[in-house]
């Protein structure tokens, strides 16, 4: 079991289309936002639906697949780590961030529906 210490893998809708960032030597950094929907019975048994968002992080050429192939709504399935960050915010507020480093991307949703041309 040493393998699975830090693996995330989920299913769910893209919120946005990837946000890009440049750095040096043209290495890309995509930043995206996965919706995942969990349906359940509460205690009443009325059905309830709840949305959990994440935040993924996705270098190099997953950014360059992620720039090229995605945009919002597109179904996919991802594969990554944890990494969590803390920050202070603009109010000298401590916060606390989690992100998911991606480490493989598969575009679920059925052809032309919600992904872009494959050129």
């Amino acid at each position: 079991m040493k393998a699975i210490k830090n693996k995330v893998q989920l299913i769910g809708h893209l919120g946005a289309d990837p946000e890009m960032k440049i750095f040096k030597q043209d290495n890309k950094l995509a930043n995206m936002r996965l919706a995942v929907n969990d349906r359940y019975k509460n205690a009443n048994g009325e059905w309830m639906d709840e949305t959990q968002w994440f935040n993924l992080v996705a270098w190099s050429k997953l950014a360059l697949y992620a720039e090229k192939y995605l945009i919002k709504g597109t179904e996919i399935a991802v594969e990554g780590r944890l990494l969590t960050k803390s920050y202070t915010d603009k109010n000298a507020v401590k916060r606390i961030s989690t992100d998911i480093i991606v480490s493989e991307i598969l575009i679920l949703s059925k052809k032309n529906s919600a992904i872009k041309e494959l050129v």
